[in-house]
């Protein structure tokens, strides 16, 4: 049997299970009164009954390899997941098969979102907004037709809500739910009432050591009821501060961003940032009438947080937007987005590593993250090493909101 009608044979099997297992859980085809009893007797192990079961280790990984290297772009991708969700035995031989981001330069499963990307190229990623409900969809994919051809892979959602003194911008794995009590949060953008500094909240912490203290109304709640690994809140991972414009004059804004959680080594030669290898969902949920703790935030005291001076000489890493030049004949401010970008906008930018001290390095030059517009409400993201994709997107989002004091 060839390696192709092998995987051919392997696809239809594995589609078999998972629409059984489906109907089994679900008693789809029959009577409401028959799902009721379909649902309480003891489901059948489809799996078991296959005759991959029996397959020796060393043949499987060989499989799962062959499968791994041969779908490596979406949506033939997902045939990667599947292998990853038939049992605990497949999942823990995919794991160690697929590479992380930095290495592959490929997004895999939703921990895919929280690790940083390859290094040396952009992962090219587009933005849609959604005018309607403030709400806006991450996609993995060169530009917009890739969704019309469902060859773009949906990654992040975010929606805006306006508070009295701030906005906050909530950031979920499920386009339908986007949510703070959903447990597909994974973090939230939030900003002051003017518009011009931003805080990036992770809902679990990047590094391990990180100290947390509860607020008021999170110590009426014991933590590891909610998760009893990790505990849920909201760590501070970037801090994004937009100049203030006093003058008054139309021009390109100037921006920052602290990263807390990776060191400024991390653009160079050799240099590492920390990697989330877990991603776990607190269940919020399970307490609905604890309503106040989804409202408020666990912060960490051991990240600082400051002006860009302050945190070099932490040693984080602080990305600075790169000068434009103006153009004489276009009469407009220019920067080199590579055929990316194609409207003027003022939210258009691009990010570089600000040097700790002395002169800059060629890695001081490399574009860590790019943002532009290309239509009406859809626009370009690439990102790369050393920051992920849930944190370029967060930078992105801080673009979209209004600046009173900067335009």
């Amino acid at each position: 049997m060839s390696f192709k009608s092998l995987i051919q044979d392997m696809r239809g099997e594995l589609g078999s299970i998972s629409r059984k297992g489906f109907d089994v859980r679900f008693g789809y085809g029959r009577s409401r009164s028959q799902r009721v009893v379909q649902d309480t007797s003891v489901p059948v192990d489809a799996f078991k009954q296959s005759c991959w079961a029996s397959m020796p280790p060393e043949l499987l990984r060989d499989v799962l390899m062959r499968i791994e290297q041969s779908e490596d772009t979406w949506p033939s991708r997902k045939n990667v997941v599947s292998c990853a969700g038939v049992c605990r035995n497949w999942r823990e031989i995919v794991k160690e098969i697929v590479r992380v981001p930095e290495l592959s330069s490929k997004l895999t499963f939703p921990i895919s979102l929280k690790q940083p990307g390859p290094r040396g190229s952009l992962v090219q990623c587009y933005i849609m907004r959604n005018r309607s409900n403030q709400t806006y969809y991450l996609y993995l994919g060169l530009n917009q037709a890739a969704a019309s051809n469902d060859d773009g892979k949906f990654l992040l959602a975010a929606k805006r809500f306006r508070r009295p003194t701030c906005t906050d911008y909530i950031i979920s794995l499920n386009c339908d739910d986007v949510s703070r009590g959903s447990n597909t949060y994974i973090g939230k953008l939030r900003s002051n009432f003017l518009g011009t500094k931003f805080t990036v909240y992770d809902a679990q912490p990047t590094n391990p050591g990180t100290q947390v203290t509860r607020t008021r109304s999170s110590r009426l709640l014991s933590l590891k009821q909610v998760s009893p690994r990790i505990p849920s809140g909201n760590y501070p991972v970037a801090h994004i501060s937009y100049e203030l414009n006093v003058l008054g004059s139309r021009g390109p804004r100037r921006m920052q961003c602290v990263m807390d959680a990776i060191p400024a080594s991390a653009v160079e030669p050799g240099g590492t940032a920390p990697t989330q290898t877990e991603l776990v969902h607190s269940n919020l949920d399970s307490f609905p009438s604890f309503s106040f703790f989804r409202s408020k935030s666990i912060r960490a005291e051991s990240l600082p947080s400051g002006p860009s001076s302050a945190a070099q000489k932490e040693g984080l890493l602080v990305l600075k937007n790169k000068a434009p030049r103006w153009h004489e004949q276009l009469q407009c401010w220019c920067l080199n987005f590579n055929g990316r970008v194609t409207v003027a906008s003022v939210k258009n930018f691009q990010l570089v590593a600000a040097p700790e001290n002395g002169p800059a390095g060629p890695e001081h030059e490399n574009v860590i993250l790019q943002f532009g517009k290309v239509g009406k409400d859809v626009f370009t993201m690439d990102y790369q090493y050393p920051i992920s994709a849930f944190q370029a997107f967060t930078i992105c989002l801080s673009s979209f909101d209004t600046k009173i004091a900067c335009e």
